[in-house]
């Protein structure tokens, strides 16, 4: 289940695109990426436009394994250091992605990473991606964030269900030192409409990671702006950062944290 439709999601790449165009609108490409330490502006901006890109590729050939990243067509960036020519190439590769995934609809299968996913997976992962990395446009340029709250609720949907997931385990077992009895964790939004329940439980006392939607008492509780939540959670922002509270076992926060982080 998804909090949003699959055009809003094809909307919503483009929408997220352009302002991280915005935010980076006069920025210092060369400038280094606080949460992408190893990345430029421009190396951040050129990762984010190969990936629309390539899930466009994906898209466009019913791709039934990994297209080789080298074959991504224009998938290098403008192949000049113009900022105008690197905006107009990454915000054609949004347009270009959203139309694939328009062109196929939201039922037709395609090669992806997390097995029985259908095109719908790539229009939603693709708009997150989006967000993730227009937070580090956004630090970087120091230019301000914020994400519509329905789009942030949704991202952190997918961004617990990714974490559950068979595969991450595998690809990662130190995950398995979250685990214990009484390990669990809330996520509270403060400044959400009741609607959307913007609200999660992380349970880790079993031998897989669980997440639900709901309040329920925790062994430590995040309170605090959606928008912060989700930057949080994706290790762009410090707990003790922003406008989050902390409530309860900070120890079994950072362990969490420490786990989790992923680009």
């Amino acid at each position: 289940m998804t909090l949003l439709s699959f055009d809003r999601y094809c909307d919503q790449i483009v929408e997220e695109a352009t302002r991280l165009r915005t935010a980076i609108s006069g920025a210092d490409l060369r400038a280094m990426v606080p949460s992408c330490p190893e990345w430029t502006l421009r190396e951040l901006v050129q990762h984010t436009g190969w990936a629309h890109r390539w899930v466009c590729e994906t898209v466009r050939t019913r791709a039934t394994e990994v297209v080789p990243p080298e074959t991504v067509p224009h998938g290098d960036g403008p192949g000049t250091d113009d900022p105008a020519a690197l905006d107009a190439w990454f915000a054609e590769g949004a347009e270009m992605c959203a139309d694939a995934l328009r062109e196929a609809g939201p039922d037709t299968p395609v090669w992806a990473w997390a097995p029985g996913q259908p095109t719908e997976f790539w229009a939603r992962r693709m708009t997150h991606e989006t967000v993730v990395h227009r937070a580090d446009a956004a630090l970087a340029a120091k230019a301000d964030y914020e994400v519509d709250p329905e789009v942030a609720a949704d991202a952190l949907d997918e961004w617990m269900w990714i974490g559950s997931l068979p595969q991450t385990f595998e690809a990662r077992p130190g995950l398995a030192e979250l685990f214990g009895a009484g390990r669990t964790i809330h996520l509270h939004a403060t400044d959400t409409p009741a609607e959307l329940n913007a609200e999660w439980i992380v349970d880790l006392t079993g031998d897989a990671i669980q997440w639900r939607r709901g309040h329920e008492k925790a062994a430590v509780a995040l309170r605090g702006p959606l928008t912060d939540l989700l930057q949080v959670s994706y290790r762009r922002q410090s707990p003790d950062a922003g406008r989050i509270e902390v409530l309860g076992d900070r120890e079994l926060l950072d362990l969490w944290l420490g786990h989790i982080a992923w680009e």
